[in-house]
């Protein structure tokens, strides 16, 4: 008899999970309390747009997520450099420098961009390559790594707050996202160390050219059909109990009740193992006690850090790149998102703000007011262009907190109930929460889930 799992969440984690779970021969079935699939990684319509909540990107060094995408048979609808190409645009400066890769290897293949990167002074320039060395000598998987703020580190190793500011921030902020004086040691070292330090490929970028709804959320419904799994969308789990050697996963059903017109339906199915792929908070609700080792109120020690994304279309193109970093200026990172978004006329850009917690709760008026002015400074089309649309969207829930302690508070894949498992790019992953974190965590689960089989099936026999 096939193994039944219940996959309870259905953002990346969870469709990873599902798969594997399913492809291997499974009873699968996956619970989404939203309406479709993707979690953090989704679209919206507003009007004729295609709107991404987010603005995604992937590296080459995120084989994970490719092979996710492979799977899907979507890798046709994303693109990737060539070669690492960063334009970076100073609103001070008003000239572009281009963090770009040569063939050498790593760390030379960075080297003479680095030499003539122009927001850093050339003794800045020269010290942030001592540093960077050391970076690549540090040890992240020692406890104190993680204990130390990156930038305690980087200011003990000679780098000034223009360097941290224009350079390690311009990476850290956007895969950590947490500055560097709020970020652990051990996750900044992971991001430079694996994407920027030992391989000259992996940090080649990669985006989507069609809506992230399309890419994650509808191909993955449409593939676990084919894989035989059940996908209950608009369905939220209430609890779940150990029930003899299985598991029954209790639910509200409001897809249900949508379909017919009632109250929310109550159901409850029994399986033999489950995979938890939801954020902390719910975890914690769910999760039965004694299932892992953490102390009292960890989700909220763990916490969340938010990304605002500001949305400007434009009736002319202003933005000559798929993408650029911005220096001395509000504006982190704008995208192209013309294409993705179905729009014929004019430009869509998006400006993406992470680690926003100054700006979050702030009015899109003043947004508005803040970011307008900052792109015209760093695209001067757009201080010529006429404004057609704006709009904020706010992930307030967007990432753990990558603070010094958070390795402690990151569980591993395995709980201390038998069949049952913990996926999320807040799990003990290595990685900081990204698309790739979050798929390497439903493989980990979905792994157990199979180990586990098969330890039963040799008892049995």
């Amino acid at each position: 008899m096939s193994p039944r799992v219940a996959v309870v969440g259905g953002g990346l984690a969870g469709i990873a999970a599902a798969l594997r779970c399913a492809d291997a021969g499974c009873e699968v079935t996956l619970f989404e309390a939203r309406p479709k699939l993707g979690g953090l990684t989704h679209s919206f319509q507003r009007g004729e747009l295609s709107v991404d909540n987010g603005q995604h990107v992937f590296l080459r060094c995120c084989t994970a997520y490719l092979a996710l995408l492979d799977r899907l048979g979507v890798a046709d609808q994303v693109t990737m450099q060539p070669r690492l190409d960063i334009p970076v645009r100073s609103a001070v400066q008003g000239r572009t420098a281009r963090l770009r890769r040569n063939r050498l290897p790593a760390p030379l293949h960075l080297a003479d961009s680095i030499l003539r990167y122009s927001p850093l002074s050339v003794a800045e320039r020269l010290r942030f390559g001592r540093a960077a060395l050391a970076l690549r000598r540090l040890d992240r998987t020692d406890p104190a790594a993680d204990r130390q703020t990156f930038g305690a580190w980087l200011a003990a190793h000679g780098q000034s707050q223009r360097a941290v500011d224009n350079l390690w921030d311009l990476v850290g902020i956007a895969t950590l996202n947490a500055p560097a004086h709020q970020a652990s040691l051990a996750l900044a070292a992971m991001v430079f160390q694996v994407g920027m330090l030992t391989d000259c490929t992996a940090a080649d970028i990669g985006w989507s050219l069609v809506p992230l709804q399309q890419l994650h959320g509808d191909a993955a419904m449409e593939c676990l059909a084919k894989a035989g799994a059940q996908v209950l969308t608009g369905t939220k789990i209430r609890a779940l109990s150990r029930v003899g050697d299985g598991w029954r996963v209790a639910a509200d059903d409001g897809g249900l009740a949508r379909r017919t017109g009632g109250r929310s339906a109550q159901t409850a199915v029994e399986v033999d193992q489950v995979v938890l792929a939801v954020p902390p908070a719910a975890a914690q609700r769910l999760l039965p006690p004694g299932a892992v080792d953490l102390p009292e109120g960890w989700a909220a020690r763990l916490g969340t850090a938010p990304i605002v994304n500001a949305h400007v279309v434009y009736d002319r193109r202003v933005l000559d790149e798929p993408f650029l970093a911005g220096v001395d200026t509000p504006a982190q990172w704008v995208f192209d998102r013309t294409v993705q978004s179905g729009l014929t006329e004019g430009q869509y850009v998006a400006v993406s703000l992470s680690a926003a917690d100054a700006i979050v709760d702030t009015p899109a008026a003043q947004i508005r007011d803040l970011i307008v002015p900052a792109l015209a400074r760093l695209l001067p089309e757009a201080g010529r262009a006429r404004i057609r649309d704006f709009f904020v969207t706010r992930e307030r829930h967007a990432t753990f907190r990558p603070t010094p302690g958070t390795a402690s508070l990151r569980p591993p894949t395995r709980t201390a109930l038998p069949g049952l498992f913990l996926a999320g790019a807040w799990t003990a992953t290595g990685w900081p929460a990204t698309m790739e974190g979050a798929v390497r965590s439903g493989e980990a689960a979905a792994a157990a889930v199979l180990d586990t089989t098969a330890s039963l099936e040799r008892a049995s026999t």
